[in-house]
């Protein structure tokens, strides 16, 4: 497929290139024009404004929040005003419900396609192929994605025709792999002020009752105290637990447990850990603990 690709961060640049080697036609684009050179070398085709993506049959939107998202969208010579009739924009990125339904709105007036694409995967799932995806849109153009998503992930799960229900089932996610996180730090912070050593109890932990990939990835950060490079940053932890609790609000669920996960965030980015990966909120349980004393980007409490 002819696909352009919008975002080369720490997942889109992975993603990108294994859609190069998969034999698709990529031209990529991103903000800071250094980060397109390596793909270039790969065989991709850089695109010096957002309309150059959009030229061909699907254009993929990897990007941090709504506003990077929207303003890509709608923005002068942007997605909608420059993707053909029937095309397709794919939004990839972790996004509100609420912009999923103004997206999926604006393609269908403009008579282009529109599929909420979401991914569960760090980015060396990313790199590897090895996403999870989870689609939402029309049967048709959820069938046309299916040569890209295959490049791209392991397993793609389908979970209906309005694009925003991938969205609202991305944020549930990240809100139970934030829980898993919570309750993992304040877990070993008790073992660990009792004297046992971390390492030993997740191995407990991974080898009885929490053999999930969430446990052994996230607990292993944890044991280790390894929160840099991030593979997640906090802020965006943040942002999308605001997500979520938006999303409760409107189909008015009470989510006492995300309400506690945004203050242990925001309590976090308050301590300057904005650049830390999101389970460095496991940390603060120690704190409390008595344990550590601080925490701040760049140094081990």
């Amino acid at each position: 497929m002819k696909v352009g690709f919008i975002g080369l961060g720490h997942m889109g640049s992975g993603m990108a290139a294994n859609l190069v080697r998969a034999g698709h036609q990529v031209t990529v684009y991103n903000r800071t024009p250094g980060k397109m050179q390596a793909l270039v070398e790969q065989g991709a085709r850089a695109a010096s404004e957002v309309a150059d993506a959009c030229r061909g049959d699907a254009v993929i939107t990897m990007l941090a929040d709504d506003a990077a998202v929207g303003s890509i969208a709608f923005g002068a010579k942007g997605i909608i005003g420059s993707l053909g009739k029937g095309a397709l924009h794919i939004s990839m990125s972790t996004i509100s419900v609420g912009l999923s339904e103004r997206l999926a709105a604006a393609h269908a007036n403009a008579g282009q396609r529109f599929i909420a694409a979401p991914v569960f995967g760090r980015p060396e799932a990313a790199a590897a192929a090895k996403l999870y995806i989870v689609a939402a849109g029309a049967p048709d153009a959820v069938d046309a994605a299916l040569p890209l998503f295959e490049a791209l992930g392991q397993q793609t799960f389908r979970v209906g025709d309005k694009p925003e229900a991938a969205n609202l089932v991305k944020l549930s996610g990240n809100f139970l792999i934030a829980s898993v996180i919570e309750a993992l730090g304040e877990a070993m912070a008790l073992v660990g002020k009792g004297g046992v050593d971390r390492h030993q109890y997740l191995d407990v932990l991974t080898s009885t009752l929490f053999g999930a990939p969430v446990y052994r990835t996230y607990g292993a950060l944890i044991a280790e105290q390894k929160f840099e490079p991030a593979g997640f940053a906090a802020a965006l932890g943040f942002k999308d637990i605001r997500l979520t609790l938006n999303a409760a609000e409107s189909l008015r669920v009470p989510l006492p447990m995300a309400s506690l996960l945004r203050d242990r965030f925001l309590t976090l980015l308050a301590h300057g850990g904005e650049a830390l990966d999101w389970s460095a909120i496991a940390e603060l349980a120690s704190m409390d603990a008595g344990q550590a004393d601080r925490l701040r980007a760049g140094e081990k409490p």
